[in-house]
């Protein structure tokens, strides 16, 4: 076989390789982080790899409202981990971490994987946040784990628009409204329509009639 076509057969075998590869990333239980744009940060640490790291915050700018830190957690070992604490250096931002379902920790299943943010998963709410960092910037985010420790990695902080809407803040502050004035004026109480005097009596209409005996 000629140098130029070992080279083109090499080259072939490279594509249905990577392929491949594509097409089992797709196929397997991280399909749904494939929704999140590849090239978003992420760092692995021992049997834990965090992918698709994002700070989301308000849609609109200078909203008042909380942010969200969006990610999934693999698990490569044969124990499931907590998640304990997530924070953000340099800021004084506080997460709160929820469970998909119920109360308690976030737990990372051995051999599984767990997503933040998004409808009916697991959340990572920074309660105030505008501490969560200027949109388009980089910031550091440290995830806590019960046996692998921290794994820190700097995530892109979007607003909850377009492309993340759906893995943005939950609870958006709704528009201020007007409020409603009276459509009427007030007007004094009606008078009576008949008046009693000296020496007479109220009849059924407000009449006044003579007093008997007059």
């Amino acid at each position: 076989m000629s140098r130029s076509l070992r080279r083109g057969a090499l080259a072939a075998t490279a594509l249905v390789i990577s392929v491949a590869s594509l097409s089992a990333c797709g196929a397997g239980n991280d399909a749904q982080t494939l929704g999140i744009r590849p090239d978003n940060a992420g760092v692995s640490v021992d049997d834990i790899k965090v992918l698709n790291v994002l700070v989301i915050t308000q849609p609109e700018h200078g909203a008042e409202g909380p942010a969200v830190v969006s990610a999934t957690l693999f698990n490569n070992g044969d124990k499931q981990q907590t998640l304990e604490s997530i924070t953000l250096p340099g800021t004084s931002a506080t997460v709160k971490l929820a469970p998909a379902k119920g109360t308690g920790p976030v737990v990372v299943p051995a051999g599984g994987s767990t997503l933040l943010g998004g409808a009916g998963n697991a959340s990572a709410t920074i309660e105030n946040g505008r501490e969560a960092g200027k949109n388009g910037s980089s910031q550091p985010v440290v995830f806590k784990l019960s046996k692998t420790g921290e794994a820190k990695v700097n995530a892109f902080v979007v607003p909850a628009a377009s492309y993340f809407k759906e893995f943005g803040p939950s609870a958006i502050p709704a528009v201020p409204t007007a409020t409603a004035t009276p459509t009427g004026t007030a007007t004094t109480p009606a008078a009576p329509t008949g008046t009693a005097t000296p020496g007479s009596t109220a009849g059924p209409t407000g009449e006044a009639t003579h007093a008997a005996g007059h």
